[in-house]
């Protein structure tokens, strides 16, 4: 088990080569919720090997569903739902499971489930989905750690006005919407690559959404959802941490199957910091980082178009050793920087107070043993780790698991000296 693996990692190896980018986890997840919706079989292709992926088709098949993985390409049968509660232990897995709330709501008018689980990052309030979903028709009580949810009616459409563009919400009123009766209006909505993906899948099964990826999203409810044969995204957060991963070990990688458009924020300050990046073709991202790495300045994460908080912690650890000083301002999530004191264990000069970290480039950093708290804190010890003189290994690898597909492996193939035992 993940548990009591490590990642373990020789520093000092340069990066040469290709990496084809996996496809998306935040966006497999509520496409793989959305296939709830439908009354025929839902194909989804570039579906990631992620133990989050894997928790949501044992939920699938826990309320009924027929999954099956052929490599990448998940296949559903959702054409009976014989259950609408979700285990305890499934939902304490994954933040996200809190997606299936919207979509086993609108199809069956009952659902009940516990508090989800994931990533220990804060506050991260699903107030704003109760109370969209109470908008549009829902019962929603809380009893004893489990809501217990229902729909006497069905869900009707409604005019929803988000006090946070949050993406999880966003998601969670569409799938509820794409079955409910009548109109429903999404204001300061989500505007993430992500929404636009789970908006054509909905699309292509017959529903009736428009809006997506701007701050206005309108869902017209459809009587009934077909199944699709549906492409996921590629990953943005992995291709970008792969990027970081190149330009720490002053490496030279090519990206396939990348989206330009989604990585702007993170090309961005990687040309910046001295890096030579080069888009062509359809999702090729070449970069180059033979030259000496500067800071790039203050970095504050935000909503997309902004930087991404995902792409926070593996770029402090580039910054860690880049010259000069770097301001981080976290305005997504107040635990963000958890990977902090692990990378202060390398050698790293990294200061916290509250939602700010100020990091001071050093010129080298030294392997220890570490341990991962969290997904993308997980990734900045793995990319630190790379240019760490001597071993450095990092437990609580399971964290790393729920969103890079065999990460060692795809390291391991552009030369890092990387192992799992």
């Amino acid at each position: 088990m993940a548990e009591q693996q490590r990642i373990i990692i020789n520093g000092g190896k340069r990066l040469e080569g290709e990496i084809p980018v996996q496809g998306a986890k935040n966006s497999a997840l509520p496409l793989l919720a959305a296939t709830v919706l439908c009354s025929g079989e839902c194909v989804l292709h570039n579906c990631p090997h992620l133990s989050d992926c894997d928790a949501a088709c044992r939920i699938l098949e826990c309320i009924g569903c027929r999954c099956r993985r052929e490599k990448n390409t998940v296949t559903v049968d959702p054409t009976v739902i014989s259950g609408t509660e979700v285990p305890t232990q499934l939902m304490r897995e994954m933040r996200s499971s809190i997606i299936f709330l919207g979509s086993v709501l609108s199809r069956c008018h009952t659902c009940r489930l516990s508090f989800p689980g994931g990533c220990e990052l804060g506050p991260r309030p699903i107030d704003f989905h109760i109370k969209a979903l109470r908008e549009m028709g829902a019962v929603i009580e809380e009893r004893h750690g489990y809501l217990e949810c229902s729909a006497p009616k069905g869900l009707h459409g409604a005019r929803i006005t988000l006090s946070f563009s949050s993406v999880g919400a966003t998601e969670n009123i569409m799938l509820a919407a794409a079955l409910a009766d009548g109109v429903t209006e999404i204001h300061n909505a989500a505007r993430e690559p992500e929404i636009v993906d789970l908006a054509n899948f909905i699309n292509k099964c017959g529903g009736k959404i428009k809006g997506a990826g701007g701050s206005t999203v309108v869902i017209e409810g459809a009587e009934k959802l077909a199944g699709c044969e549906h492409r996921i995204i590629p990953d943005r957060i992995a291709a970008a941490t792969y990027l970081y991963c190149g330009a720490i070990t002053g490496g030279e990688l090519i990206l396939t199957g990348a989206d330009h458009a989604a990585l702007r924020p993170v090309t961005a300050v990687l040309e910046q910091m001295g890096c030579s990046i080069y888009t062509y073709g359809e999702g090729n991202i070449f970069i180059n980082a033979r030259r000496p790495l500067t800071s790039p300045g203050t970095i504050r994460t935000n909503v997309h178009p902004g930087f991404p908080t995902d792409a926070q912690p593996p770029l402090m650890a580039l910054t860690a050793v880049s010259a000069g000083t770097t301001v981080f301002v976290e305005n997504i999530f107040e635990n963000r920087f958890k990977h902090a004191g692990e990378l202060v264990r390398l050698g790293a000069n990294i200061s916290v107070e509250g939602r700010v970290a100020v990091v001071i480039g050093v010129k080298s950093l030294s392997g220890a043993e570490l341990v991962a708290t969290d997904l993308r804190g997980g990734a900045a010890l793995v990319t630190a780790g790379l240019a760490a003189d001597g071993t450095t290994r990092i437990s609580g690898i399971s964290h790393i698991d729920r969103g890079y597909e065999n990460i060692e492996q795809v390291l391991r193939s552009v030369g890092a000296d990387v192992k799992r035992q």
